[in-house]
């Protein structure tokens, strides 16, 4: 197995993920027009968040838009307002 980490810091799929939700987390604020901590608690609440760590690997595959829909319709599921 190699070693894709060195002493002190993140693996290489902590980064990437890491990276992802430091980068949609805001796209979403932009898509749905709220602060980044409103769009944070909005998803927090309502298991957008959840979705987010459970999925992350297809949704940064995918394009933002969709990702933020995605991730907009299971909080909408959980009973997040439109």
């Amino acid at each position: 197995m190699e070693n894709t980490t060195r002493p002190g810091t993140l693996g290489v799929e902590v980064s990437d993920r890491l990276s992802f939700v430091t980068f949609i987390i805001p796209y979403f604020a932009r898509a749905y027009k709220m602060s980044r901590q409103e769009a944070y608690r909005y998803l927090k609440k309502y298991g957008g968040i959840d979705f987010l760590f459970e999925h992350w690997w297809a949704l940064h595959t995918d394009n933002p838009f969709y990702a933020a829909r995605d991730m907009f319709e299971i909080c909408h599921q959980n009973g997040g307002l439109r």
